[in-house]
C-alpha cells in the first residue's frame, strides 16, 4: 500500500467524515458546478460527480434539487474557491481550502484563528509544494479484478488502485487526471460511488501529546468555518 492509502486511513478515523456541516460543503459545490457549466448533470461532468458525493453522504435527493435550483437564479451569489496556506504551532504546515462568497471576510476570519492559537498565516505558495494535489475515485468491488485495473487505468493517469473492506475500491491519481478516469469509468458502466479532490502531505511530522493538542486547537477553530471545506496538515496522524 502507499501514501494515499495511509494518508486515507488516517483522515477516515478523524472528524471530517462525521462533520455536520457536510451537507452545507456539498450545497457549495453544487452552486459552483452550476454556475460553471449548467443545471443538467449529463452535459455537466463537475455536477454529475458532485451528485454522486451527495448520494455519498446521504443527502436527500430534494435538498440536491433545491439546491440546483437555486443555484440558477441569478440572484444567488457565487462561491469563489480560495486557498489558504500557514504553519500551525511546531512547524506544521496547513493548507486550507474555502469557498467564499466575501474573501475579505474570509481573509479576517483565517488571519485572525492563526494569530489567536500561535500559527503564523503564510503568503500563496509558502506550503502548497509540501502537498500532492490528487483525484480519488471510490467504485464497488463487485467483479473487478483490483490488478488488473490498475494495469489499465495506468494510461489514464491512475497511480494508486487499492480495495477497501468498508469503502470498495478506490482509485489516486494526480489532480489533472480527474477528467480523464470519470470518462473512462463511465464510458465502462461502472458506478461511481463518490469522487474528489484531497492534498496528501509529502512529509508528515510526528508530535508529542501536548504538541498535538496544541495544533488541534487551531485545527478546530479554522474547520468550523462556515468557508472552509477542507484542511490538509503535515501532522503525523
Amino acid at each position: 500500500m502507499g501514501r494515499a492509502f495511509e494518508f486515507r486511513k488516517g483522515r477516515k478515523m478523524k472528524r471530517w467524515s462525521a462533520m455536520a456541516k457536510a451537507f452545507t460543503r456539498i450545497g457549495k459545490d453544487i452552486v459552483m458546478a452550476v454556475k460553471e457549466g449548467g443545471p443538467n448533470p449529463e452535459a455537466n461532468s463537475r455536477l454529475r460527480a458532485v451528485i454522486q458525493n451527495a448520494k455519498s453522504a446521504n443527502m436527500p435527493k430534494e435538498n440536491v434539487e433545491r439546491a440546483i435550483k437555486k443555484a440558477t437564479d441569478k440572484d444567488t451569489a457565487n462561491y469563489k474557491e480560495v486557498l489558504f496556506e500557514g504553519y500551525a504551532p511546531h512547524g506544521i504546515a496547513l493548507l486550507i481550502e474555502t469557498a467564499t462568497d466575501n474573501n475579505n471576510r474570509t481573509v479576517a476570519n483565517i488571519r485572525s484563528y492563526f494569530n489567536k492559537c500561535n500559527g503564523t498565516m503564510g503568503t500563496q505558495g509558502s506550503v502548497e509544494f509540501m502537498f500532492d494535489h490528487t483525484c480519488n475515485f471510490r467504485i464497488p468491488a463487485d467483479g473487478i479484478d483490483v490488478e488488473e485495473m490498475e494495469l489499465e487505468f495506468i494510461d489514464f493517469g491512475a497511480e494508486e488502485i487499492f480495495a477497501d473492506e468498508e469503502d470498495g475500491i478506490l482509485i489516486y491519481a494526480p489532480f489533472e487526471s480527474f477528467g480523464a478516469i470519470q470518462k473512462e469509468l463511465e464510458i465502462r458502466n461502472i458506478e461511481i460511488l463518490s469522487s474528489g479532490f484531497e492534498r496528501i502531505p509529502q512529509i508528515t511530522k510526528e508530535l508529542s501529546e501536548a504538541e498535538v493538542a496544541d495544533v488541534e486547537k487551531l485545527l478546530e477553530k479554522i474547520e468550523e468555518d462556515e468557508d472552509v471545506q477542507n484542511v490538509y496538515h503535515t501532522m503525523q496522524e
